[in-house]
């Protein structure tokens, strides 16, 4: 990866106006991860397999100072002095540091030092000596042997379901190979849970994936459970907070005030103590990243969204703001009608002609906005689960009877011309697929697709739902497959699928485009409540559609008498005879959702390839039918009767439910619900030009507004410092504000030294806070209490020596002979609502009483290169210098000032 390039700079045709300046291959065959600049102006990189690399702010500079014509001089001679940090962090034959990916690293401005941080470790380094201070993991222990675990679940997977070879044993009827086919299933299903819960996946559950410092000094490190870790800035664990259980992705810190990004697009604010201050729904995926503006904080979704979000929020402007957007409501409100179609089927693993799939689908096509079918029973056998179960604990689904099914489905739709596939989920037998229409696709996104196991052990795909949950006109709607216990006596187990499927599906949040929160999320953020981490993630749908076979049969019946009724078509007296039914008025199952009349007859069993209600099974077994087959549905709607709005956003109504009975390939029909669904949505043009209307007309919101972004009033102790010695100057800042706290940051402005001849020369600046080495200020970052003062250290620190690394190996290294030195700070002072800042500047002078002497060589390196021949110490004077580089690189001390 290129350097350049990382920190976004030149190296780009659509960017005229920037000039590439200096660009080098940091690693040859290794990518950049993590890039930082640290308070010196060095610059850090960390890439796989732990290496740790160092540019020398010299080294960069005197490439920079090159002329155009020695561009690629300059590029090789920084590529080439980079230093190897794993040499400094390796005692003896052994490097401290874990071989584990670097994925973030962080400067510490503070107190000058860098945090170079893995999945599972943190690494603690002085930013100024480059020198490894301590290496810990997540718990906070140092404990260095059992860090990064390596992770390798193919492997374990394979060793978990090899079978030990056994004794061979006759054949003992169908029974004994029933058993075996179950202990086969049963022991795939405990493979999967063994390896699911080995420490690999346990410890992964823990991984770093954001890391921030907060402007109190103290390190916020986000993990994938949502548990978010501080730190002190020796890397001491203070406390460990868990407000949300989806995966931290991103923070930023402005003031008192910490923001946190989760993959479920979650968005939290917390103060620097750890409280939380509110949360809400701000995308329908993953938010990846944050950045803050004026008087803004801007989201990044996963699908390239951007939401800006006021920055004193939770404030009193939030409820004026809402009373006033509310009672606008209408003028924003915008009704969308759209017609969905649902269908499902179990297959009994048999395949159907074009024919049939018309007549199922095809048939009932006419002004269709959104398709949704469902299969069971797809592929069956112990084998196919057991592979199915191996192949979804390492994040793989689907076969090639599952891909026949959904290419074929397509083609009786004319996909890629009237429809087109937005989503698919197969778990062994069960499928679930989705293809949305040419004028409704432009608003369809945010497919996200989950599964859950019901069949032996919770662990195999015999039993269970597919689901997947589509963003409509930025409404949620969640269609879930299912297939719930077989046999008549099974009602109790059949409600336990449901509850289980219910409660535990979790959908995952791949790609998509902006979403607004849920009407459900919607209430709960008006009434102020955070949402319960218990609420099943179907609940917080404004739509869901449960389909496929439910498997609830007819109860006091004889075959002959249910073989009568239906040949009567007396429907409502069978119906009343149906175990689901009698399960949800009871209130065991499917609570507070709603199916069509139904109008067919039973969709089970049937014997294969007959027509008609003869087909009915007439076997030895006689099954008694049943609607096995079923669709089930909510909406928004509290009660029966509302209207559709923005806080009941979704209202659905069932305008055909049929059974295909001419189709005759497996021994269930197919049945199809027809919806009718309006669709509150928010015209977000109107809304936000109300909201500036309100804005502009509203004396106390404009009030509002102006007093958060006022700066609190600091005074500085002073405006020059000189520095004698090593001793410490005390800068003090004080907040005159009574009520807010005041963020101040320190930077360096520039640099000078004055030369031998009495003259100053101004060194280019350093990047980042720029602090040349001869200079400490601490802390350099903070928050001050109202009506408190905060004391900074200045301090000069010796720093003779100068390094030359080729290759990450340190070559040779000079004096630089000490003369009197100046730099410019800059105090920026900030609230928490905005970034506008007041500035006081500060000039720092070290005086040199005595012009001091080359210091004595102590541990010079055998491989040292000698100096001239009128000095044979082991330190380079200055004026050799030039023998081991270019004879165009200019000595920044001694030559006037140019501009860069």
């Amino acid at each position: 990866m290129d350097l350049a390039t990382a920190a976004g700079v030149g190296g780009g045709g659509d960017a005229p106006l920037f000039k590439e300046a200096l660009a080098w291959q940091a690693f040859s065959r290794t990518p950049v991860l993590a890039i930082v600049v640290t308070s010196y102006g060095e610059i850090w990189s960390g890439s796989e397999g732990g290496i740790i690399k160092a540019w020398p702010w010299d080294a960069i500079a005197k490439s920079l100072s090159l002329t155009s014509e020695g561009k690629d001089m300059a590029s090789l001679l920084v590529g080439k002095a980079y230093i190897d940090l794993r040499n400094n962090a390796t005692v003896g034959n052994m490097c401290l540091l874990p071989a584990a990916d670097v994925k973030h690293m962080l400067v510490d401005h503070c107190r000058a030092k860098i945090w170079s941080i893995t999945s599972m470790t943190f690494a603690l380094w002085d930013a100024r000596t480059r020198e490894l201070l301590k290496v810990f993991g997540i718990d906070g222990q140092v404990d260095l042997a059992r860090l990064e675990a390596p992770v390798m679940p193919e492997q374990f997977i394979e060793e978990e379901i090899k079978v030990k070879p056994t004794k061979k044993e006759k054949p003992q009827g169908s029974f004994t190979f029933f058993q075996k086919s179950r202990n086969a299933l049963m022991g795939a299903a405990d493979a999967v849970r063994r390896v699911a819960t080995k420490g690999t996946f346990v410890e992964d559950n823990r991984r770093i994936e954001a890391v921030a410092q907060a402007m109190d000094g103290t390190i916020w490190s986000g993990c994938t459970n949502g548990s978010i870790i501080v730190w002190d800035g020796n890397g001491n664990k203070l406390q460990d907070i868990h407000y949300h259980s989806s995966s931290v992705q991103c923070i930023r810190a402005l003031g008192e005030r910490v923001w946190v990004g989760y993959a479920s697009g979650t968005i939290q604010v917390m103060d620097v103590e750890g409280n939380l201050l509110a949360g809400w729904t701000g995308h329908s995926c993953p938010v990846i990243n944050m950045a803050i503006g004026g008087s803004y904080i801007f989201t990044l979704a996963h699908h390239g969204g951007i939401r800006g979000w006021p920055l004193t929020s939770p404030s009193p402007l939030d409820d004026i703001l809402r009373t006033e957007l509310a009672n606008r409501e209408l003028s924003y409100t915008m009704i969308e009608n759209i017609k969905v179609l649902v269908g499902t089927w179990n297959v009994a693993q048999e395949k159907a002609s074009f024919e049939s799939l018309r007549s199922w689908l095809g048939s009932a096509l006419s002004d269709v906005g959104l398709v949704v079918v469902g299969l069971q029973e797809v592929e069956m056998g112990a084998g196919v689960l057991a592979m199915a179960a191996a192949k979804e604990s390492v994040g793989l689904e689907g076969s090639a009877n599952g891909q026949w099914w959904i290419d074929n489905i397509g083609k009786t739709l004319d996909e890629g011309i009237s429809f087109h596939r937005v989503g698919s989920r197969q778990l062994a037998g069960l499928l679930i697929a989705a293809w949305a229409s040419n004028d409704l696709k432009p608003h369809v996104g945010d497919v996200d697709a989950a599964a859950v196991p019901c069949g032996f052990g919770r662990a195999i795909g015999n039993k269970g739902g597919v689901g997947l949950r589509i963003r409509v006109y930025d409404r949620r709607i969640c269609f879930v497959s299912n297939h719930f216990a077989a046999h008549q006596e099974n009602v109790s187990r059949r409600n336990a699928d449901f509850d289980h499927v219910y409660r535990t599906m979790s959908f995952n949040k791949p790609h998509g485009s902006t979403a607004s929160a849920t009407s459900v999320q919607l209430h709960k953020a008006a009434n102020g409540n955070q949402a319960d981490e218990d609420i099943p993630e179907l609940a917080e749908a404004d739509m869901v559609v449960f389909l496929g076979d439910f498997n609830y049969r007819l109860d006091g019946i004889t075959y002959d008498e249910a073989r009568d009724m239906v040949s009567q078509r007396s429907f409502d007296w069978l119906r009343e005879r149906d175990q689901l039914r009698a399960e949800m008025k009871a209130g065991n199952v499917f609570q507070g959702m709603r199916e069509g009349p139904i109008r067919f007859p039973p969709t089970y069993k049937f014997q294969r390839n007959q027509p008609g209600l003869s087909g009915y099974d007439s076997g030895e077994k006689k099954r008694i039918p049943a609607w096995c087959d079923r669709i089930l549905y909510r909406d928004s709607r509290p009660v029966s009767i509302a209207e559709c709005s923005l806080d009941c956003p979704v209202v659905a109504a069932v305008t055909a439910y049929e059974a295909c009975m001419d189709v005759t390939e497996s021994d269930h029909k197919p049945v199809r619900c027809t919806f009718s669904v309006d669709i509150a949505r928010v015209d977000e043009l109107i809304r936000r030009q109300e909201f500036g209307k309100i804005i502009e007309s509203n004396e106390k919101v404009r009030s509002l507004l102006q007093k958060s972004h006022i700066v609190p009033d600091t005074i500085v102790s002073t405006n020059n410092i000189i520095l004698e010695n090593q001793e410490d100057v005390i800068l003090r800042i004080s907040n005159d504000c009574e009520t807010s706290k005041a963020a101040f940051e320190i930077l360096c402005e520039g640099q000078s030294i004055t030369k031998l001849d009495g003259t100053k020369y101004e060194l280019p600046p350093r990047a980042s806070f720029g602090f040349p080495l001869w200079l400490e200020v601490q802390p350099s970052v903070g928050l001050i209490e109202p009506g408190e003062t905060m004391e900074i250290a200045v301090h000069h620190e010796d720093f003779f020596t100068k390094e030359e690394f080729v290759d990450g190996v340190q070559q040779n290294w000079w004096c630089e002979a000490t003369r009197d030195m100046g730099a410019v700070l800059l105090v920026n002072v900030t609230s928490s609502a905005s970034t506008e800042t007041i500035t006081h500047r500060i000039n720092v002078r070290y005086c040199c009483l005595v012009p001091s002497a080359t210091p004595p060589v102590t541990n010079a390196p055998s491989g040292a290169v000698s100096g001239s021949k009128n000095n044979q110490s082991n330190y380079l004077q200055r004026s050799d210098f030039a023998n081991f580089g270019s004879s165009e690189v200019p000595n920044l001390c001694d030559v006037p000032k140019r501009s860069m």
